[in-house]
């Protein structure tokens, strides 16, 4: 799962070379025939990006859309992309101008302009698109003044229209308008557009849209078109200096391991296990890389439903889950247990202080704090949970309700283990630390289809495990657990509702002044955590692999190698 930035855009990353500004030299023609093979294990979703939330779909996207701006993710620092210089605020009225470069074209050949921006801002809005919404839901109008100028009105100062929402993408207006028009004209416009299937995307990125066999592959090709090529960011002349992405999807991490092993591919676009990197390591043509994750995996409830509406429940199961288990055994140490929302990379924002449950007790010791929990808030059992002298516990049944209604067996979704064996183990230890206390749960291996599905679409779950890759603004925090955000599609599927959190946390989007909104981020984190509408569980070691004998260049940092930067200024070897 990936918000919008689920998942990281692609162009926003490359941006971070850019504080210095850009000059201007000839286009670069790129290699003739050369084409880079990404691995993927799922293929996209959807190329709707107004809908698009899983990773493998913007993966793919994120190479056909731009922003005016973007952040450097080293050092956050706005920096412009298809605007032209800063954002140029009016602190007295709350507007905002906003300057475009000029001789922008899409890659059909139609120019960009503020319409276009204009366009997409007023779709956000008007559709109240649930995973732009929350960024623009602050923002009263927004209008093109000229071809190269756009105007934004505020309702009030808010810190995430900087870094958030002058970083949405941007679509053509000749493009989209009949599709918007059509869904305008429909009972249901928000569904008519979310499920309008894209056949050939037409965006400005350093790719175009070329080809989509499913179950296979999907192709790009080189943009002629694209504005930033030949430009020179901080000494590096940007690409790209290849004509083709070939995007081969592979089921499991063992099909595409064997894949990059023969040279079919060039890359693997998904963190590799750690039973596979010995293998790897023997390879004389592969290079592995290692990078913090700037992202999660976390275990989730259903709060429509009981037990999981209880507090009380959900920090018994808190308690119940050893994480430095996951951490030496199933991880075996490629990643942190994690006790936040914000992955621990993400320095400035993450707090370290958050409740640590069950953190260096025994299974003994955990199970003893978990009956604890459940025995005060007025849970019973046919047979109680028992802890002998020497720590050996006697297994618990039939654990009832507060009214006395046994509680009925549920399911855990997790993704299967030839799709993520790491998740897919979590599923299965964590019923059996359920059980301990007699809690029935059950780990339900599911396909990531329809997991996504029952669970941002029909709510038609109990638990489940998923993951996200996040953006570098703490804003997520407030998207994943606002209330406004309990929609179809929405960010909230378990139905958190807190209206102190919803205060805090608009509170903390609103706030400008960076290390006052910091004191805001941290004590969200916190409320999180101790509310426990989800249980993180860790953040991996980013473990990536690529053949250092196809392509060079490529730049690790914050979540690996698969960014922005790589993709724009890796070169063939030969």
């Amino acid at each position: 799962m990936k918000k919008r930035l689920l998942v990281l855009l692609i162009l926003p990353c490359i941006l971070g070379l850019a504080e210095t500004g850009f000059s201007a030299t000839t286009k670069q023609a790129g290699l003739p025939g050369i084409c880079l093979k990404i691995g993927m294990q799922d293929e996209p979703k959807q190329l709707n990006p107004f809908k698009a939330s899983d990773v493998w779909s913007w993966n793919v996207i994120g190479f056909l859309y731009n922003s005016l701006y973007a952040h450097n993710p080293q050092t956050f620092e706005i920096i412009p992309w298809l605007a032209e210089g800063k954002p140029e605020y009016n602190h007295k009225n709350n507007t905002c101008i906003v300057h475009l470069k000029k001789d922008i074209k899409w890659e059909d050949g139609q120019p960009f302009s503020a319409d276009d921006v204009a366009f997409s801002a007023n779709v956000f809005m008007e559709f109240k698109v649930p995973r732009y919404y929350s960024d623009w839901d602050f923002i009263t109008k927004v209008e093109a003044v000229d071809k190269y100028t756009v105007k934004f009105w505020l309702k009030e100062p808010y810190a995430i229209f900087f870094t958030r929402t002058l970083m949405s993408l941007i679509v053509p207006e000749h493009i989209w308008k009949p599709i918007i028009n059509q869904a305008k004209t429909t009972k249901d416009p928000l569904n008519s557009l979310l499920t309008y299937e894209i056949s050939k995307p037409v965006g400005m990125g350093p790719f175009k849209f070329e080809e989509w066999k499913k179950g296979s592959y999907v192709r790009l090709v080189k943009n002629p078109l694209y504005f930033a090529t030949g430009m020179t960011i901080k000494g590096k002349k940007v690409g790209p200096y290849f004509n083709e992405i070939l995007f081969k999807i592979y089921g499991t991490t063992d099909a595409a391991i064997l894949a990059l092993k023969k040279g079919d591919i060039d890359y693997i676009w998904w963190p590799i296990q750690p039973g596979f990197i010995q293998e790897l390591s023997r390879d004389k043509n592969i290079t592995l890389t290692n990078s913090p994750e700037n992202g999660l995996k976390y275990l989730a409830f259903n709060l429509r439903r009981e037990p999981f509406k209880d507090i009380n429940f959900r920090q018994a199961v808190a308690y119940l889950i050893d994480k430095e288990y996951i951490q030496k055994r199933v991880l075996q140490n490629y990643g942190l247990p994690n006790d936040s929302i914000v992955p621990p990379g993400n320095k400035f924002w993450f707090n370290p202080n958050t409740p640590k449950y069950g953190r260096n007790l025994s299974q003994a010791g955990r199970v003893k704090k978990a009956v604890e929990i459940l025995k005060k808030a007025g849970y019973s059992w046919e047979k109680e949970p028992k802890i002998d002298a020497k720590g050996k516990i006697t297994k618990g049944e039939g654990l009832k309700m507060k009214d006395g209604k046994p509680i009925k067996p549920f399911k855990i979704l997790t993704p299967p283990a030839d799709y993520d064996p790491l998740r897919a183990m979590c599923g299965v230890l964590i019923q059996e630390w359920l059980q301990q206390v007699g809690i029935p749960a059950m780990a339900n291996p599911t396909s990531f289809g329809d997991i996504i599905n029952k669970v941002m679409v029909e709510w038609d779950f109990d638990m489940f495990i998923l993951g996200y890759r996040l953006s570098l603004d703490p804003d997520f925090i407030r998207n994943f657990f606002h209330s406004k955000e309990i929609v179809k599609d929405g960010s909230n599927p378990m139905a958190y509702i807190n209206p102190e959190f919803d205060r805090l946390a608009d509170a903390s989007a609103r706030e400008m002044v960076e290390e006052k909104r910091r004191e805001l981020v941290l004590e969200l984190q916190e409320f999180i955590i101790k509310e426990a509408p989800w249980v993180p569980l860790y953040t991996l070691s980013q473990i990536e692999a690529y053949r250092h004998d196809r392509f060079t260049g490529w730049v690790n940092q914050l979540d690996g190698i698969g960014n922005g930067w790589s993709f724009m200024f890796i070169k063939p070897v030969r």
